[in-house]
């Protein structure tokens, strides 16, 4: 595993636990991230298969999450940073 898929998993791994700790994000939101999560999973997991559309479906949510939950979003640009130097 290259260090950009470790970092990747690092992050996602925050993302989780800063989403469990939101307070008010909807339910919508709190699904479509773990949706988006599950398929970096499974692309880590294929060894660089990318997710259909991941990067902006995480891209609207950290839009969505900039004025309620401003790290939240900061950790999803994280992650959508990971995808694009892993090259997932």
């Amino acid at each position: 595993m290259s260090t950009d898929e470790l970092k990747l998993r690092e992050l996602l791994a925050q993302l989780h636990t800063q989403l469990r700790g939101a307070k008010k994000v909807d339910a919508g939101s709190r699904e479509l991230l773990k949706t988006v999560a599950t398929d970096i999973e499974t692309a880590l997991a294929r060894s660089g298969v990318r997710p259909v559309s991941a990067e902006s479906k995480l891209e609207e949510l950290a839009a969505k999450f900039e004025v309620e939950h401003p790290a939240l979003a900061e950790a999803v640009r994280d992650v959508v940073d990971a995808l694009r130097k892993a090259g997932i």
